[in-house]
């Protein structure tokens, strides 16, 4: 398993800025993802994490060899490389426990299970469960004195012993003490994604859903997932492409109120937190904001943006005032949210595309022209972000029903208000308001 020095080529990166960049420029942001994995991997080896561990590292290169793709899948899972960074501070630190590196034998048993491939591996079982990173967890119903044994089948049988129990469990086939994890995948755009609600490294504690999905549940994010693949697939091929490049993971999370919620994490690339979808429509906006953000973190892990600033900023889709760093993530996304509906747009005819293209065009090219006019953008940030504005002006002098860009001014300026009663120590570094229009 090689680790290689990651530059993203000028002309990938003037593409990514300007909002585009499709499979190709999206498989050199998946493969900096997977040797920063990698790298946090081999770094164990360099401190002493135990014989479990290093048996599990070799057992890892082995199964490379022979199915570098399928071990590759589970070195990129986003929850491995939460583990691996936790896992290396900890060592580090001199406060790991044995349990700890020896979970790489659980994502070595993982990458055999994807693989196809038989072996032996041992891994721990803190509590009482076992991990397989992307394929599922085994309850064992008590907690062992040692390491659990796997013997992983070509079949895709996974024979387990520990904790005084002997399971015999199929990695497709839900059972007592064995869940595997659910997939939605899609023949219209190739997309395959692991919907996981059981690894407890899959998202930060606060609005995860703490339990599984229930079957009917399920069957709801599955028919909302097959109509948004049915809307990249007739209107967005280049985000269905990148999509499936940079997204592996669905993490459940609590719904709000009202609506619905998506996030997505730098320490967590390849993973969109959300609750369960509002409707297929809503889906695929979600890809279209939540891609933005992982090809920024991945630029972000080679390419620095921006320089150190204390300020906060108006960003016209936040309440709060945002730090210059999160000011470019927003822009970055909502410019392929605006990018998103001047497509869908072509496609819906209804008033309602229209004016969310209008809303976040704008909202948009305002951001970019606070980051250049901030004075903390890096030479390549200014480059990135100029690119970015160039895309937005273009777009902004496209034409909209009238009444859509009323309504979208009249969103801008009562959310501009809003912030500015609440803020007003930010206006002056956001720049001054626009004249608020009446109500459409």
């Amino acid at each position: 398993m090689s680790l290689r020095r990651h530059r993203i080529p000028d002309d990938v990166l003037e593409r990514l800025a300007a909002g585009a960049g499709g499979a190709q420029a999206a498989a050199w942001l998946a493969a900096i993802e997977r040797s920063r994995n990698l790298l946090l991997i081999r770094g164990l080896l360099d401190h002493r994490p135990g014989k479990a561990a290093e048996r599990a590292y070799d057992l890892l290169a082995r199964l490379h060899r022979q199915a570098p793709a399928a071990v590759d899948a589970v070195i990129r899972y986003p929850s491995v490389g939460v583990w691996a960074k936790r896992t290396l501070r900890a060592l580090i630190e001199g406060t790991a426990t044995g349990w700890e590196p020896a979970q790489l034998g659980g994502v070595a048993a993982a990458a055999a299970v994807r693989a196809g491939l038989p072996c032996s591996a041992e891994a721990p079982a803190p509590g009482g469960s076992l991990l397989l990173p992307s394929v599922g967890l085994i309850e064992l119903g008590a907690e062992p004195d040692a390491l659990v044994r796997l013997e992983i089948g070509g079949d895709g049988v996974i024979q387990v012993s520990g904790a005084g129990r002997e399971l015999r469990h199929h990695s497709g086939e839900a059972r007592p003490g064995w869940s595997p994890l659910e997939h939605l995948t899609s023949p219209a755009t190739g997309l395959d994604l692991v919907v996981d609600d059981v690894d407890p490294y899959r998202w930060g504690e606060g609005d995860v859903r703490k339990d599984r999905l229930s079957a009917d549940e399920l069957g709801v994010w599955r028919e909302r997932f097959e109509e948004s693949q049915s809307i990249l697939r007739a209107h967005h091929w280049t985000l269905a492409a990148e999509t499936r490049e940079l997204i592996s993971v669905l993490t459940p999370v609590e719904a709000p109120p009202h609506g619905g919620n998506s996030a997505s994490a730098g320490d967590r690339p390849g993973t969109i937190a959300l609750s369960t979808p509002v409707d297929g429509r809503w889906l695929a906006v979600t890809f279209a904001h939540e891609v933005q953000h992982a090809k920024l973190n991945a630029v972000l892990a080679v390419t620095e943006l921006t320089l150190p600033d204390d300020r906060r900023y108006y960003a016209p889709w936040r309440e709060d005032p945002r730090p210059l760093p999160g000011l470019l993530h927003g822009a970055y996304a909502f410019l392929g949210v605006a990018g998103f509906w001047r497509r869908q747009r072509e496609a819906d005819g209804d008033l309602r595309a229209h004016g969310e293209f209008a809303r976040w065009r704008g909202s948009a090219l305002e951001a970019t022209e606070t980051l250049l006019s901030s004075g903390r953008l890096t030479t390549e940030g200014r480059a990135f972000v100029t690119a970015a504005r160039r895309t937005l002006s273009a777009w902004s002098a496209e034409p909209v029903p009238p009444a859509a860009l009323e309504q979208a001014r009249w969103e801008h300026a009562e959310h501009r208000a809003a912030f500015e009663a609440k803020h007003p120590h930010v206006t002056a570094a956001a720049g001054r308001s626009p004249t608020k229009p009446a109500r459409p």
